[in-house]
């Protein structure tokens, strides 16, 4: 890292920093997330950027971006699926759909689809909590990928024709298809982790710092994202409490043991967490606080004595949730918000942690520069006095009007100056 690029980074790395610990920096951080809007910035397709497994294509987009906007914390690879267009074909997931999958289901420019179905159907929670093996084997890989249907036959039972049964099992064609296929799948993940490691290094050699490092969930999140879906998972909070109860309390030991076997390690990295099912209306306060809250609390309190920074990254309006995320140590947390009272944020938690979002990306999207300027200046207003601020989008840039995030850069760090 040239002098010049690691002053640069040091600035950037100490503004997002002092927001967090509840002080002001020199300037207003920004740092929303891209997305895929530097691709089609850049002039590519979404397609062609996935199906680039050089990483060519999103790295000649990624540092255009970089330094044209100046963000105060850079990305690598992310969740946009880029260079791994053959990974996922190899993969052969069912719920999945992205931009130039074969037949072109979707558009060329699209962000990656997720089909939600349940993976756990509703006769078979005893076999779920019995034989949890025999249950992911035959059930859940089978639905989840076209790859490892050959699963759903396979018997493990001990002295089941003893090691021969066993080989002739695995030497069924459809199981050596699939065994040759994973191979080839670990291989190729393999090197695109090579490659994307490198293009992290080279972010940050060119003066970005990239805070995230990691991810945790809400294990009722998981529940539903994994397990039983939005709707059949909010309906057994009041037809089988109990299997929710019991396993979010397991799962919620799987996620503590998680964190806390990474202290020490990754130091101040930001570990992302999506709030997906907490949001007003999905359940009510009493349910959110039993089945969602005192969980995302205390994993909140392993990430922060992990020495980590917990970065809850709310979605959906959670005007009715900021009583509860008031109970957190002062000055350790970074909250986002998609769609909130950002006054009513900055009063409740203002001093208690930093805070960030609220800008609603649809401006960038469908409003005029002049709405961008007059949105960027109410939302400092409210939010910068005293630090704990951090500028961010309510979610991904994706499809915005280049001319709206130049004028979102520029006046955040003209009008967001503190000294």
């Amino acid at each position: 890292m040239t002098p010049e690029n690691k002053a640069k980074y040091e600035a950037k790395l100490k503004r997002i920093k002092d927001a967090i610990a509840l002080t002001e920096p020199d300037m207003v951080p920004i740092k929303p997330s891209p997305a895929i809007f530097p691709i089609l910035d850049a002039g590519y397709t979404v397609a062609e950027a996935i199906y680039d497994d050089s990483l060519t294509i999103y790295r000649d987009a990624l540092f255009k971006y970089l330094h044209k906007y100046d963000p105060d914390a850079g990305v690598g690879t992310g969740t946009n699926l880029a260079g791994q267009g053959k990974i996922m074909e190899l993969q052969e997931p069912k719920n999945m759909r992205w931009a130039g999958m074969p037949g072109n289901i979707i558009d060329k420019n699209s962000i990656q689809q997720y089909i939600e179905y349940p993976f756990l159907l509703d006769d078979e929670f005893e076999d779920f909590f019995t034989d949890r093996t025999a249950w992911s084997l035959h059930k859940a890989f089978p639905r989840a990928s076209t790859v490892l249907e050959p699963l759903k036959d396979l018997n493990l039972e001990f002295g089941f024709a003893g090691v021969g049964g066993l080989a002739a099992q695995f030497s069924k064609p459809e199981m050596k298809k699939m065994i040759t296929r994973l191979w080839e799948i670990n291989d190729a993940m393999a090197e695109f982790g090579k490659k994307s490691a490198q293009l992290a290094k080279d972010v940050e050699e060119d003066g970005y710092p990239i805070v995230q490092g990691g991810g945790a969930g809400v294990p009722f999140d998981a529940y539903s994202d994994h397990l039983r879906g939005t709707i059949e998972s909010l309906a057994d909070l009041y037809t089988r409490p109990e299997d929710v109860e019991l396993y979010i309390k397991e799962e919620h030991q799987k996620t503590l043991a998680m964190i806390r076997s990474m202290k020490g390690k990754m130091e101040g990295k930001h570990i992302f967490m999506a709030l997906h099912k907490g949001m007003d209306g999905f359940m009510s306060d009493e349910h959110y606080e039993h089945f969602y809250w005192k969980h995302l609390q205390e994993i909140i309190c392993a990430i922060i004595d992990a020495g980590q920074v917990p970065y809850i990254y709310t979605e959906g309006n959670y005007n009715s949730r900021l009583k509860f995320l008031a109970d957190v140590p002062k000055g350790k947390v970074l909250y986002h918000f998609e769609t909130v009272d950002m006054a009513e944020a900055k009063r409740i938690l203002g001093d208690v942690a930093c805070i960030s979002g609220g800008f609603a990306t649809q401006t960038l999207t469908y409003g005029t520069k002049q709405q961008v300027i007059d949105e960027c200046k109410r939302l400092i207003d409210i939010c910068a006095p005293g630090g704990g601020f951090i500028f961010e989008t309510s979610f991904g840039m994706d499809y915005c009007k280049r001319e709206n995030v130049e004028a979102m850069f520029e006046t955040v760090r003209e009008y967001g100056k503190y000294k």
